[in-house]
């Protein structure tokens, strides 16, 4: 943590450090046998909780699961030969329940949220994350709100309200529904699930990694191009790099992967910060996008965000949201995969990073399509 605060009660309930800064799960290492859980792993469940012994632990009832996790690794071979490539792949996050690769870190933060006795769960969202949290909550049996801009797509508050949950649409963004989301609930005693302002649904995330490893057999990419709006997934699968090196999963001295970060033209705070060199991003104005996922003007953990970025010697680029619809296509026709715009825009990076030579077409890289295209057909 910034202020150099070092740990914290786990069975009480937390958000931000004091110092307003995001916290984040820490493991004994020393309490498991990771050659011993390596070696279960063909045993277990398909799903991101076969990890168990890294994910926040839950109470007598178990995980909140929906069969969340161990999504396909896809060698787009078709893609790949379009591009004059060999190793490419896509980590299919729309076979996850309700769609989107929000699954994974819902169902482990109502996780922990049902052992810390919540009564009401509560989360900001731009529509992804509203649909995961309402049917975790169900799963639950513990009440939703949910609060998404005005204009999000119907699909997503219809979903919202088949699982139960009440929506409440805010004039603005995702940050005003934060602030109307927080607002509403402090008082009311709510569990608020927004992103990063609780320690678990960034453990979810990290899981896509933990999966990734094991699916090429214990070997990294040279690449992970991933679309980025909070952030939580680099933030986590970063985390679970050192993690799996920690374990002795993955070697030390095997170069992990380099990040990339994509966001759109019109909503890209990231990238600027990226590129500026500085260490927080500014709030970016008048954010606008069809890829509702990325229109993020302001990410509360953009300094972990970019410190993944930089340290894994990765990079960040914008695409045009004309470029990300098209390659929604491009992605359906070649490969047969269900992809939101923000899997899209993984694809246009990587032309964009090949054309300048950033990224070698010998080299293995991992897209991460991050939803389905269902919510979003209006689009295509």
């Amino acid at each position: 943590m910034p202020c150099g605060a070092k740990s914290f009660d786990p069975n009480t309930v937390h958000h931000l450090c004091h110092c307003g800064a995001p916290l984040l799960a820490r493991y004994d290492f020393d309490l498991i046998d990771p050659t011993k859980i390596k070696a279960d792993l063909p045993n277990r469940s398909t799903t991101m909780w076969r990890y168990r012994e890294m994910l926040p632990p839950p109470g007598d009832a178990g995980p909140v699961s929906l069969g969340e996790g161990w999504t396909p690794l896809i060698h787009a071979t078709q893609l790949a030969a379009d591009l004059g490539m060999t190793q490419l792949f896509v980590k299919d996050e729309s076979l996850n329940p309700t769609n989107s690769f929000k699954a994974r870190g819902l169902s482990a933060a109502v996780t922990v949220a049902q052992r810390l006795k919540a009564t009401t769960l509560s989360v900001p969202s731009a529509g992804n994350a509203a649909s995961a949290l309402a049917a975790y909550a169900a799963c639950a049996g513990i009440p939703a709100q949910v609060f998404m801009p005005q204009d999000v797509k119907s699909p997503f508050i219809q979903e919202c309200e088949l699982y139960g949950a009440v929506v409440t649409l805010v004039d603005g963004l995702i940050t005003d529904a934060g602030r109307v989301a927080a607002g509403t609930g402090k008082e009311l005693g709510w569990y608020d699930l927004s992103t990063l302002k609780e320690p678990y649904r960034v453990e979810g995330k990290k899981t896509m990694a933990y999966e990734i490893a094991e699916q090429m057999g214990w070997q990294w990419p040279d690449w992970m191009i991933y679309p980025t709006g909070g952030g939580t997934g680099i933030v986590g699968m970063w985390k679970a790099c050192a993690e799996l090196e920690r374990l002795g999963w993955m070697s030390s001295s095997q170069k992990r992967p380099r990040m990339v970060s994509v966001q759109a033209e019109g909503c890209a705070p990231i990238v600027q910060a990226f590129k500026s060199g500085t260490e927080r991003a500014e709030p970016w104005q008048n954010a606008r996008t069809a890829a509702d996922g990325l229109r993020v003007p302001r990410a509360l953990g953009d300094f972990l965000v970019l410190r993944a970025i930089r340290e894994s010697g990765g990079t960040a680029v914008t695409v045009s949201d004309a470029a990300m619809i098209h390659a929604m296509r491009e992605i359906g026709a070649a490969e047969g995969i269900s992809s939101a715009p923000e899997g899209g825009a993984t694809l246009c990076a990587l032309r964009e990073l090949l054309a300048a030579g950033t990224i070698q077409p010998h080299e293995s890289v991992v897209l991460f399509n991050t939803g389905g295209a269902l919510k979003y057909l209006e689009l295509v």
